[in-house]
């Protein structure tokens, strides 16, 4: 049997999971990339997206949608922080395609330059999020 990865994903309030896996793909800012056991040490911002966590071999994935956050893999294993977490199966397309529309008109209805930022910033999540459900 190959050595398993030891997996954590953190929000602020808890540890949302904590297992041996055998590997975590991860959508970094210059990429997706995948860690095993072993990896190379590594710290590296997560733009928003799906991570895939592949518990066994030959298995399906569970995939999860972060809005973002930060990867370190150390000699104990991986970790993520992320300020949301949720399920990809929890993602409700026709609900996402509502407020992607209405994150649109946010951003053009900013008067402000931070305004605009944040309302693109909730505009990026949201169609993220639309993306992982329909992939």
């Amino acid at each position: 049997m190959a050595d398993k990865l030891h997996f954590e994903l953190v929000s602020p309030e808890r540890l949302l999971s904590s297992a041996e896996v055998e590997m975590v793909v991860v959508p970094g800012e210059d990429g997706d990339f995948g860690v095993l056991a072993g990896h190379a040490p590594l710290m590296a911002t997560i733009r928003p997206g799906v991570i895939e966590i592949h518990a066994d071999a030959g298995a399906a994935p569970e995939r999860v949608f972060i809005d973002g956050g930060f990867a370190e893999v150390n000699e104990k294993g991986l970790t993520i922080l992320a300020q949301q977490a949720i399920p990809v199966a929890e993602l409700n397309p026709e609900e996402l395609a509502r407020k992607v529309a209405n994150a649109r008109e946010d951003v053009n209805l900013a008067k402000t330059d931070q305004e605009r930022l944040q309302a693109q910033r909730q505009l990026a999540i949201l169609e993220a999020q639309l993306a992982a459900v329909r992939h």
